[in-house]
C-alpha cells in the first residue's frame, strides 16, 4: 500500500514535469531550437526557472507533512499528493501570439524530453527508497517530493537534453532533406536571386517577385522562410517537378557568421541583393562590422560573372562596393542627385520624392543611360523607395522595359504586416507595421502616422529589441519621433519601453496621453474604446512571447 502511495507521488510529479516541458516547448521553438538562446531567456526570467506558485505549494506540502507526521500516515501522503497537484497545475495562460507548432521535430523533442525526465524520476525513486531507512516513510515522502520538485523545475533542461540526444538523427535527416532540395534545383535549374540585409529582405523579395512575373515565372520563398532548412522546405514543397520556374528568389537571413554561406551552398546566387546593414539583431552579432561581414557572404559566393545589387545610401554597404567584386555591380540611391550619382558611378537614383496618404511618387533614373520613369504607388514609407529601386535595378537588368516596370509598381501591394494601411468599418485607419521594427523603418512609419491630421494619431509599440548596446539609444530616438508625429502613445511593457518614455517626457509631450500596458490585448481594448472615425493607429512592432 505504502509503495503504491509513493508511486502516486512520483507519477504526479512526473506528469507535472511533462506538462511543464510541453508548455516550455513553445518558447524553445520561438528561439528556433537554439538551446543557448533559450536557456539565456530562462535565466533572464526568474518566473521561468523559479515559478512562485509551484514553490509555495511544494513548501506548504512539506511543512504540513512534517507537522502532521505523527497524526496519520495516510493523511501525510494525501497532503504530499495534493501539494504536488497544486504545484503542477498549469498557471493561467498569458497572451499567446505564436502557439506551439507540433512539427515532426518538435514531437520528437517532446518524446525525448519525456524519456529523459522519466529516467531521472526512476533514479529519484531508487534513491529515496534505497538511501533511506525503509521504516521512515515520512523521510521517504519528503525526499521524493523534494526530488520531484527539482525534476519539475528542471523542465527546460530536459527539453534541451532531449534535443541534444536527437542531434545525430536530426543531422542525418537534415542531410537527406538538403540533398533532396539540391536534386530539385539541379532538375529545375532556375536562375537564383539571393537577398540579404538587416531589414527590408521580405519586402524586397515580394516586390521583385511581382515585377519579374511581368515577363518570367518567378518563385519567392514564402513569408520569412530565410533559414537553410526553411528554404529547403520551400524548395521541396513548391518547386519539385515544377519545371516552369525560371527564377528562384531566396531570402537569406543570418544570426551567426557562416549562415548565409551555408545557404549559398544550397542556392548559389546568380544575383545578390544587399538591402541594409543596421543594428537589427546586433545583440547576436556584437558589432555592425560583424554584421557586415556576415551579410557580405552572399557577395563572396557569387561567381565572377554574377551580379551584385547594393544600397549605396548605407555606409557599410558602400564598403562592400569598394571591394570591387563582382565585376557587375548595380547601385541604387534615394539621396543622391544626378551629378553626384554620375561621379560616384551609381546606377539608379530616385528624385522628386513625395509622399502623402495616397502613397509614394518619385522619378527613377537609370544614370548610365539617362532613361527615366515616373513611379507612382500606393505603397507607403520612404524607406520603400530603396527597396523599389533595388527591384527596378534587377528587373531592368533582366530585360524588362522601364515603362513596364513603372506600370507594374503602381499595383504592388506591401508584404504582410509591413506598413499596411486599412480603414475599419468604424472609420479608424489601422497602420499595421507590426512584423518588426528597425531604426530606418520606424522613421517612415511614424511619418505616415503623422500624415493623418484629422483626428488622434495613436502609436502602439513595445519598442525595438535585439539592438545590443544601441537599444536604449535607438528606442530613445523612437520616443523623439513619436513626440513629433503622435498625439497619443501606448507603450507595451514597462521595462523595455523606459527609453521611449524618457524621450517623450524630454520633449514635453503630454504624459497624460501616454499609457503603459502589459499586453497588446490591453492596447487593442484601449484604442477600441477611445478612437473614433477619422482617428489613426500605428501598430509598430510586435514582440514574440519570449519578451
Amino acid at each position: 500500500m505504502r509503495d503504491s502511495l509513493l508511486a502516486g507521488i512520483a507519477i504526479a510529479w512526473l506528469l507535472g514535469t511533462w506538462l511543464r516541458v510541453y508548455r516550455q516547448a513553445r518558447y524553445y521553438q520561438i528561439e528556433e531550437y537554439m538551446s543557448r538562446r533559450y536557456l539565456a531567456w530562462v535565466r533572464r526570467n526568474p518566473s521561468e526557472w523559479l515559478p512562485r506558485r509551484p514553490l509555495l505549494a511544494w513548501f506548504a506540502g512539506v511543512a504540513l507533512v512534517i507537522l502532521l507526521q505523527s497524526i496519520d500516515g495516510g493523511l501525510t501522503v494525501a497532503i504530499a499528493i495534493l501539494s504536488t497537484l497544486l504545484a503542477c497545475y498549469p498557471p493561467k495562460a498569458r497572451e499567446i501570439k505564436k502557439p506551439l507548432v507540433r512539427t515532426g521535430r518538435m514531437k520528437r523533442i517532446l518524446v525525448a524530453a519525456a524519456a529523459v525526465s522519466t529516467v531521472a524520476m526512476l533514479f529519484a525513486i531508487v534513491f529515496s527508497s534505497s538511501a533511506l531507512d525503509a521504516r521512515d516513510a515520512i523521510a521517504e515522502i519528503l525526499t521524493l517530493s523534494t526530488l520531484g520538485m527539482l525534476l519539475f523545475l528542471l523542465a527546460p533542461l530536459w527539453l534541451t537534453l532531449g534535443n541534444l540526444l536527437l542531434q545525430p538523427y536530426e543531422a542525418f535527416m537534415r542531410r537527406l532533406f538538403l540533398k533532396r532540395a539540391r536534386d530539385v534545383l539541379s532538375q529545375v535549374r532556375p536562375k537564383i536571386i539571393g537577398i540579404t540585409g538587416s531589414y527590408g529582405k521580405t519586402t524586397t523579395k515580394v516586390f521583385l517577385r511581382d515585377l519579374l512575373n511581368l515577363r518570367y515565372r518567378s518563385y519567392a520563398t514564402p513569408k520569412s522562410y530565410n533559414t537553410l532548412m526553411g528554404i529547403s522546405l520551400a524548395i521541396n514543397s513548391d518547386l519539385a517537378d515544377d519545371f516552369r520556374t525560371e527564377y528562384l528568389i531566396s531570402e537569406m537571413g543570418a544570426y551567426v557568421p557562416g549562415e548565409i554561406e551555408r545557404i549559398c551552398e544550397l542556392t548559389p546566387p546568380d544575383i545578390a541583393i544587399v538591402t541594409e546593414i543596421g543594428p537589427q539583431h546586433l545583440e547576436r552579432f556584437g558589432t555592425l562590422e560583424n554584421t557586415k561581414r556576415a551579410k557580405y557572404e552572399i557577395v563572396r559566393n557569387l561567381r565572377p560573372d554574377g551580379v551584385a545589387v547594393f544600397n549605396w545610401d548605407n555606409q557599410y554597404i558602400r564598403e562592400m562596393v569598394a571591394a570591387g567584386y563582382p565585376e557587375t555591380c548595380l547601385t541604387v540611391s534615394r539621396n543622391l542627385d544626378i551629378d553626384t550619382a554620375q561621379q560616384e558611378d551609381v546606377t539608379w537614383i530616385a528624385s522628386e520624392l513625395t509622399e502623402d496618404l495616397a502613397g509614394l511618387r518619385f522619378v527613377a533614373t537609370h544614370v548610365p543611360s539617362g532613361e527615366q520613369a515616373n513611379i507612382s504607388t500606393a505603397i507607403s514609407g520612404e524607406h520603400n523607395v530603396t527597396n523599389l529601386l533595388l527591384c527596378i535595378a534587377v528587373a531592368y537588368h533582366e530585360g524588362i522595359p522601364l515603362r513596364d516596370i513603372a506600370l507594374r509598381i503602381g499595383s504592388l501591394q506591401p508584404a504582410e504586416s509591413r506598413l499596411v494601411r486599412q480603414v475599419t468599418a468604424a472609420g479608424i485607419t489601422i497602420i499595421n507595421d507590426a512584423y518588426s521594427a528597425n531604426p530606418v523603418g520606424i522613421t517612415s512609419a511614424l511619418k505616415v502616422l503623422g500624415m493623418h491630421v484629422d483626428g488622434k494619431r495613436l502609436l502602439i509599440t513595445p519598442g525595438m529589441i535585439e539592438l545590443g548596446e544601441l537599444q536604449d539609444q535607438e528606442n530613445y530616438k523612437l520616443g523623439l519621433l513619436a513626440a513629433a508625429h503622435a498625439t497619443d502613445v501606448i507603450l507595451i511593457g514597462r521595462e523595455q519601453t523606459k527609453s521611449i518614455h524618457q524621450a517623450l517626457h524630454s520633449e514635453r509631450f503630454d504624459m497624460s496621453r501616454v499609457t503603459v500596458a502589459e499586453t497588446l490585448a490591453e492596447a487593442v481594448i484601449w484604442y477600441q474604446q477611445h478612437l473614433v472615425a477619422g482617428d489613426a493607429v500605428l501598430f509598430l512592432n510586435d514582440l514574440p512571447d519570449t519578451y
